[in-house]
């Protein structure tokens, strides 16, 4: 079972929250937070074993930022998810940069957040489409202003087989593994293999690098439609 560490500061999300982790048999609540200060101290004790953090950025004693960033610090192997009202790019690149995995919006936040936890620890980086397509938009603004040789700086063009293609343009519109695995009517662990794959030959080790250096080399389009 995994464990798994709330912090949200309104009391009735976090209730929320935490009714759907303890429905699910694959995880186990192991504490609730409604600030920052009362998750470092749950995160502090030395028999403390964190293997997701569900946590809010705007916390009435500080950012969820800093917990990310301990999180990852202190608990290897744990995985951390955000649940924000915050849909601006610094945010959510703050987030990845602090090593979050995944970024959901509250305004879309799934009836059944234990469901994408799940998919999380197996190997999806779950993000909501708005937020999405919005870093897409915003790293598309970045290379239409880098120099075209910064832009395709190695003499032979990347190869990408049509199926890897397929499931790079699935995965920075935000789709989870399963979900892409339903879409292309393959198993996830098909799915891993050609992410897999992707991470290979564009040298990048998560979603949001896949999605930024796939556009910085134009191997992605901009103006498909959302989820």
């Amino acid at each position: 079972m995994w464990r798994v560490l709330i912090i949200e500061d309104d009391a009735a999300m976090r209730a929320f929250f935490a009714a759907s982790v303890q429905r699910c048999p694959e995880l186990m609540l192991i504490g609730t937070a409604g600030s920052v200060a009362d998750a470092r101290a749950q995160m502090s004790d030395p028999d403390a074993r964190l293997d997701v953090l569900l946590v809010d950025l705007g916390l009435p004693d500080g950012s969820g930022l800093d917990l990310i960033r301990l999180a990852c610090q202190t608990q290897p192997g744990c995985e951390c998810l955000v649940i924000s009202m915050f849909g601006d790019d610094e945010n959510v690149l703050n987030s990845i940069e602090a090593g979050a995995l995944g970024y959901i919006h509250k305004d879309a936040a799934p009836d059944d957040i234990s469901a994408t936890i799940v998919e999380m620890k197996r190997g999806a980086s779950p993000i909501s489409p708005l937020i999405a397509r919005r870093v897409l938009a915003r790293f598309s603004t970045q290379v239409a202003r880098m120099p075209v040789e910064a832009i395709h700086p190695d003499p032979e063009p990347l190869s990408l087989t049509p199926k890897e293609h397929e499931v790079l343009e699935l995965i920075a519109r935000g789709f989870s593994y399963a979900e892409i695995a339903r879409l292309q009517g393959v198993t996830v662990h098909t799915v891993q293999t050609h992410i897999k794959n992707l991470y290979s030959k564009l040298s990048v080790h998560s979603r949001s690098e896949a999605v930024f250096e796939a556009s910085r080399m134009g191997l992605l389009s901009f103006d498909h439609g959302g989820r």
